[in-house]
């Protein structure tokens, strides 16, 4: 398998050098040349052998299968559950799809427990080390700092914004005490932080010299190993038509089930669950992307306006025409806007894509009501999730909602839902007490990389 850039001016590598890589020279995102088909007979046993076949074609030879086989059984075996992304029955044609049960309690575990491994197999075998920095907007930078933290050959800086994360979410990363984990708090937005990293890797000469690498979904990776569970809700569910909604904010935990969707998935419908920021639900509704400024909600993972993983569906829908990609996002930067023609949309999107908002007061309402009708004690992203499939539910689909994170990552939000707080696992029982590590940094890129020099090992 060989990957392209979606920008069009850096050469094919393979899946070990994507992975390293992160973002491609040229600032665009990696695909593949081709879209792999899923194999006629998928296993049925176990998670662990379903994600092997899935994602082996992605990997070509650049990985032994026995060794993949053993680092995909290593990653899924800190799950606290047997399924590893459990589902649950909500009501008739209506299913939960428990992506919450990592170690950091959200669905980017899924994905960062295997790249972790595969980071420190590949980085073993060439005797080489790297410098990962990554931005989050509150649960990826947890998962990446968790999925590292072990790696002998990995150091990690994780840009978060300053006040805009939940406490547990905080904690998460503030308080690993691993030598090559470093959290920093960025005053500013999560697209400051998104910006910052952008920039360091545009940056060439830094970039070489850092060995700069990612772990965010602009990592082909990350997207790759989030493909498995749609294919196992539509395999759990009966191979049939199955429509998923995604509570939704960088857009690559959706794109991941559209990629499962062309290669072979029965997955009829996409939903976007969007809280206020809701830049791709107007995008889906007028068909122009138009960024506006950030506003702080009860669901700071969406927090979002500029969506990067969306480029990498610009791409397919620009007939993989890497220039006009590149223009059209130069544009949107600038600008704040981004258009796409009415036939791209209408063959791209409409078929597949269905989008709704909801406001922190609709999200809290929700929450209540999922509690009162089932029992299941939500988050306020998956409130988002299920609010999107009940508008977008159709008669004799299955409506499958990826619950994204475990309802303890955000207690205020649930307790003023339903008026009980949840508790954290047992084996987080104790982070609100443990000591935190942190710094805090102007949203300034000379400032951030020269914290970045400082703490490489």
């Amino acid at each position: 398998m060989r990957y392209v850039s979606t920008r069009g001016r850096s050469p094919e590598l393979g899946f070990a050098d994507v992975l390293l890589a992160g973002l491609a020279p040229d600032g665009g995102l990696y695909v593949p040349t081709e879209w792999p088909r899923l194999p006629l007979h998928l296993p049925t046993s176990s998670y662990e052998e379903l994600a092997v076949a899935v994602m082996e074609p992605f990997i070509g030879d650049d990985i032994p299968s026995q060794v993949f086989e053993r680092l995909v059984g290593e990653a899924y075996s800190t799950f606290r559950h047997d399924a590893v992304t459990p589902l649950r029955q909500l009501s008739a044609d209506d299913w939960l799809l428990d992506l919450a049960q990592g170690p950091t309690l959200a669905f980017k575990d899924v994905a960062l427990q295997l790249v972790g491994r595969l980071f420190d197999y590949v980085l073993g075998v060439r005797n080489e080390r790297v410098m990962i920095v990554g931005a989050t907007s509150g649960d990826t930078g947890s998962a990446a700092i968790d999925g590292v933290r072990a790696c002998s050959n990995v150091d990690i800086v994780i840009l978060y914004p300053h006040g805009r994360t939940s406490d547990v979410q905080r904690r998460q990363m503030t308080t690993v005490d691993a030598p090559n984990a470093h959290a920093v708090a960025i005053e500013g937005t999560f697209d400051d932080c998104q910006d910052l990293v952008k920039a360091m890797f545009n940056d060439a000469p830094f970039r070489d010299r850092m060995r700069l690498s990612a772990v965010n979904s602009i990592n082909w990776a990350r997207v790759m190993a989030q493909t498995v569970y749609y294919v196992y809700a539509t395999q759990q569910l009966g191979w049939r038509p199955t429509s998923f909604s995604v509570p939704t904010g960088n857009f690559g935990n959706v794109l991941a089930g559209w990629i499962a969707r062309e290669m072979g998935a029965p997955i009829h419908s996409l939903v976007v669950g969007s809280n206020e920021n809701d830049i791709l639900t107007r995008f889906f509704e007028t068909r122009a992307m138009v960024a506006t400024d950030v506003v702080p909600t009860l669901s700071p993972s969406m927090d979002i306006q500029v969506s990067s993983n969306f480029e990498r569906l610009l791409f397919e829908m620009n007939g993989r025409d890497g220039g006009l990609t590149e223009e059209q996002l130069l544009r949107f930067r600038s600008t704040g806007r981004l258009s796409v023609e009415d036939d791209q949309f209408e063959q791209w999107i409409a078929p597949v894509f269905h989008a709704a908002r909801f406001d922190d007061a609709a999200t809290l309402r929700i929450i209540r009501e999922v509690a009162d009708a089932t029992g299941e004690i939500i988050d306020p992203h998956t409130a988002v999730g299920i609010g999107a499939a009940r508008l977008h539910r159709e008669q004799g689909v299955p409506m499958v909602t990826t619950s994204t994170a475990h309802a303890a990552k955000f207690p205020d939000a649930v307790e003023r839902a339903i008026g009980v707080r949840p508790a954290l696992p047992a084996h987080l029982a104790d982070l609100l007490e443990r000591p935190e590590r942190t710094r805090v940094l102007p949203n300034d890129l000379r400032s951030v990389q020269q914290f970045v020099e400082s703490v490489a090992r």
